[in-house]
């Protein structure tokens, strides 16, 4: 299959993708925080009578808090997370519980305050944590295919492909922020960091074909060597991606509506993360390959050498 001749309909694909997810981002002013990233408080409470998680999450919804977050975490005690609450706000939202679903009582196991100081360190920790992460897969992927010609461009295509993908899944989330009211927490942040995981894996098993074929076909060009590398591995990526997309479709279906998030991100990560594989990261070396960047970058100095 020639996928590299067709690289500019991919590329096209991928700009249709992400460009409204950056006008969203702008128009927004960024994704929707949430109380991970605003602040906010914590309590855990344990209830006398057998409550129902969803329950429990609607009667909160009831009170105002339709934003809070419910886990479960014994059979009778729970962890929820709302906006900041003053300690009279806490005591009222406690007697609310009490009266609709625990008559007979409700204790307070502990009741913590999330600072926005907090939350705005939860951000940078996360930025330099990403940062930390392309860097490493960067220097990772130059050493494991020193072997090659150029290695470093595959390093360099590893981290536009985990790029792509962080920023289709980061886009979608802005539209859905300013539409539909959708927050991030560190939960995304989790599932996001997941995600560049597996767009890195998937990208390198691509790349190791690759290199295998450019050492056992030196006299092939490379674009010859991509298009058999990715009809190669086209059977494993598309089944290991499937297997994956049909447990996360049933977690969607059957989990709960805490990692319901979590779930999406990796969901919509998965597919961005199989298709930059094969339609990105492998095209991309073979565009700077054939020195098209170089043209480029040629055309734009005679023209601004002109204009100046």
């Amino acid at each position: 299959m020639d996928f590299v001749s067709k690289r500019n309909w991919f590329f096209l694909l991928s700009l249709l993708v992400i460009t409204p997810g950056i006008v969203f981002l702008v128009i927004g002013g960024g994704l929707k925080p949430g109380i991970d990233f605003t602040g906010g408080s914590s309590m855990a409470l344990e209830f006398t009578a057998d409550v129902d998680q969803s329950d429990l999450r609607t009667d909160l919804g009831a009170q105002g808090y339709p934003d809070a977050i419910v886990q479960k975490m014994a059979d009778r005690t729970f962890f929820v997370r709302t906006k900041e609450l003053e300690e009279e706000d806490k005591d009222a939202l406690v007697a609310s519980l009490e009266s609709a679903l625990s008559p007979d009582g409700v204790q307070v196991l502990s009741f913590d305050l999330v600072s926005p100081v907090v939350a705005a360190e939860t951000v940078v920790n996360a930025f330099w944590a990403v940062l930390a992460a392309a860097v490493g897969i960067f220097f990772y992927v130059w050493w494991a295919f020193r072997n090659v010609p150029s290695p470093f461009r595959y390093g360099l295509a590893a981290i536009i492909a985990l790029l792509h993908d962080a920023m289709v899944v980061v886009g979608i989330f802005a539209i859905l922020g300013v539409l539909f009211d959708i927050e991030v927490n560190t939960m995304f942040l989790i599932a996001l960091l997941t995600v560049i995981g597996y767009s890195v894996n998937d990208t390198i098993v691509v790349f190791d074909r690759l290199r295998e074929n450019v050492l056992l076909y030196p006299n092939r060009t490379l674009a010859a060597n991509a298009n058999l590398s990715v009809s190669e591995t086209l059977g494993r990526s598309l089944n290991t991606s499937l297997t994956l997309l049909f447990t996360l479709t049933a977690l969607l279906l059957f989990g709960g509506a805490t990692i319901r998030n979590f779930l999406w991100v990796l969901l919509i990560g998965v597919i961005a993360g199989t298709y930059s594989s094969l339609a990105i990261a492998t095209p991309f070396l073979v565009v700077w390959e054939s020195g098209t960047f170089r043209r480029l970058f040629s055309r734009i100095r005679p023209a601004s050498s002109s204009s100046a």
